[in-house]
């Protein structure tokens, strides 16, 4: 089983773990470095519960899992996490904006205009990393990662 979430071959994958790794990485750290604008106060605005317990939850699985990826460290884990938690950022933040209405505790963020287009505008950047977690996610690491030189220890120890 482990050896599965391990296999990775394609060299190439190493383009897209570094995209996504180092977004990942980025907005993480930024959720510390500016916590009223990417934090705490921004969760506070989307209307989360308990904002400064959830940019920090997030900002850290951020910054852990997009430096996995940079380095392809068990890969599919960190892209899984990854995954869910840019499919709760869509759902939360771009659904509004593509409804014209907040919805439960989220709150809509005011601009000129709302509805498809608007979202899709606004959402780009998260549905890029959405497609790229869920790329390495199925793809793993890739042959440059240390998914790979695991993988091949393993093989070497088995026979």
């Amino acid at each position: 089983m482990f050896y599965r979430i391990l296999n990775t071959s394609s060299r190439w994958v190493i383009l897209i773990r570094l995209m996504v790794g180092s977004v990942f990485l980025s907005e993480g750290i930024q959720k510390f470095l500016f916590p009223a604008v990417r934090g705490a106060g921004r969760f506070a605005k989307m209307g989360f519960p308990s904002p400064e317990f959830f940019a920090t939850f997030v900002g850290v699985f951020e910054i852990v899992c997009g430096f996995l990826m940079l380095i392809g460290l068990l890969s599919r884990l960190a892209a899984l996490i990854m995954f869910i938690n840019i499919s709760v950022a869509i759902i939360v933040t771009k659904f509004p904006i593509g409804f014209g209405e907040s919805f439960g505790p989220f709150i809509l963020r005011e601009m000129k205009t709302y509805g498809f287009w608007s979202m899709a505008h606004e959402m780009r950047t998260d549905f890029s990393m959405w497609l790229g977690s869920l790329f390495l996610l199925i793809k793993g690491g890739g042959r440059w990662s240390f998914d790979y030189v695991w993988m091949k220890k393993m093989e070497r120890n088995k026979n």
